[in-house]
């Protein structure tokens, strides 16, 4: 992936970075797309429950295979697929004639053999059950149940490593928030790094380009009037006068989210938390 050259002509175009992607196809297999329509932060009752969404460019849906058991192939092409942060592969399938498209790790090139099964080889791109990954793995698209799709792991650059293998049929991982997990011997990891690596290195650097992206606008609560935030209004410039809230007055920063009602029993260690002052 090669760095975008921009002449820094005007602020915008100089605080820009993007990157060339070394993609060898553009157009997408028919049969593997969909149209689908976006909700655009909105719920089932059409009320806005995520701020700062809408808009952006037309997008067709790609299918992608995250259950990897019993699929082999050959990489046909390295594909772009604008819902998500790292790129996928079209793999042909010559005994059933047919493709698909799987998550691209890093290094993975056109003309490779992709398998899947306890029996794998032990390369980049295949998937084998975590009983048969050596320990000290670089692994992503892992499952947390057997023969289900994999959902952790899936996002640009981002990467698990296997820590140990215990005697209770499960795993130690180490994800890429620094959360240690424990997880079935049973269930399928895909060896490698997802594809894209210089994602979170990207600068969009004008607002227009984020609109393409389906991103609106950002204001800010103390810029607004009293009706629309609890930080709007005020006479002159304010900071607000009172700890960050959200619009509905509920405590931003430093206030725990995650549900009391989920399961602990599997989380050896949190995240590491960010240093944020609490209320």
């Amino acid at each position: 992936m090669i760095q975008k050259i921009i002449k820094p002509i005007t602020s915008s175009q100089r605080q820009t970075v993007l990157f060339i992607n070394n993609l060898t196809q553009k157009l997408p297999i028919k049969k593997l797309i969909k149209g689908f329509q976006r909700s655009n932060g909105r719920n089932n009752q059409g009320k806005i429950t995520v701020r700062h969404r809408g808009g952006g460019h037309k997008r067709l849906y790609r299918h992608i295979q995250f259950n990897r058991i019993n699929t082999e192939g050959v990489v046909q092409a390295i594909c772009y697929d604008p819902n998500r942060s790292a790129n996928i592969a079209n793999i042909y399938n010559a005994q059933k004639n047919s493709n698909f498209y799987i998550l691209a790790p890093e290094g993975l090139k056109i003309n490779d053999k992709i398998q899947s099964g306890p029996t794998s080889e032990l390369k980049i791109g295949n998937a084998l059950p975590l009983l048969n990954i050596p320990i000290g793995s670089t692994i992503h698209n892992i499952s947390l149940n057997p023969f289900s799709k994999g959902k952790l792991i899936r996002s640009a650059g981002t990467s698990a490593q296997l820590l140990q293998k215990l005697s209770n049929n499960y795993a130690k991982i180490r994800l890429n928030s620094g959360e240690l997990r424990l997880i079935l011997l049973t269930c399928y990891a895909t060896l490698g790094i997802v594809s894209n690596i210089n994602h979170k290195k990207i600068k969009l650097g004008k607002a227009g380009r984020a609109r393409w992206l389906n991103r609106r606008p950002h204001v800010r609560g103390v810029a607004m009037n009293p009706v629309d935030h609890p930080h709007g209004g005020g006479e002159g410039k304010t900071s607000g006068g009172r700890p960050s809230v959200s619009p509905q007055g509920r405590i931003t920063k430093g206030k725990p989210t995650r549900s009391k009602k989920k399961s602990n029993q599997f989380i050896l260690e949190f995240r590491k938390k960010k240093n944020v002052k609490k209320y």
